[in-house]
């Protein structure tokens, strides 16, 4: 070929539609091809979320199933108290507190004075009664030591007695109860 020769034109100059060659074959199935047709609409694709989804599903079941373990017990719980109220058995009655108990003053004497000076206000003690035919028995349990008076030793030789007085806060029954074993024998404290 010269160097001059023309090489045809794929497109003719004056439209702009391409203009095939006479020497570049055509494709049998070309004629054959369907038209083409429009893609139809579709919500997108989520592609890697199935596992959350799988995830709040469980969270959901599990919550649910929470919920209803607690409408259980509480059904529960109802019907045992209607269940015993119905069986002919009272329903628990609430304890009413305890009354409260009147602390008084009791003055007691001693027979060691030496514990005695021992003690201190607010010291908590046990007054036990020893007597002589029978084993010792606690008078009071847990006594509260309010005064602790100076030993006065006119008074002591005048009335004969030795041992040293406390005063106790205790209920009135065992300030009655400490009278009573101080004039039949001898008492002791033991510190709480």
């Amino acid at each position: 070929m010269a160097a001059n020769s023309r090489v045809p034109s794929l497109s003719s100059p004056h439209t702009h539609t391409p203009v095939l060659p006479s020497s570049v074959p055509r494709h049998p199935s070309s004629a054959t091809c369907p038209p083409a047709r429009p893609v139809p609409l579709f919500a997108p694709l989520r592609v890697g979320r199935a596992g959350d989804r799988l995830r709040r599903a469980v969270r959901r079941r599990r919550r649910g199933a929470a919920a209803g373990l607690a409408v259980v017990a509480a059904v529960l719980a109802v019907g045992g108290a209607e269940a015993q109220a119905s069986r002919g058995s009272a329903p628990p009655a609430a304890k009413p507190p305890p009354a409260a108990v009147r602390m008084v003053s009791a003055p007691v004497r001693i027979a060691d004075a030496a514990t005695v000076r021992l003690l201190r206000p607010g010291d908590r003690v046990d007054v036990v009664a020893a007597e002589r035919g029978g084993p010792p028995r606690v008078v009071a349990s847990g006594a509260r030591v309010t005064e602790v008076p100076s030993p006065e030793t006119g008074i002591e030789q005048v009335s004969g007695e030795g041992g040293a007085l406390v005063v106790l806060s205790v209920p009135r029954d065992t300030a009655r109860a400490l009278v009573g074993a101080g004039t039949l024998s001898r008492l002791a404290v033991t510190l709480c």
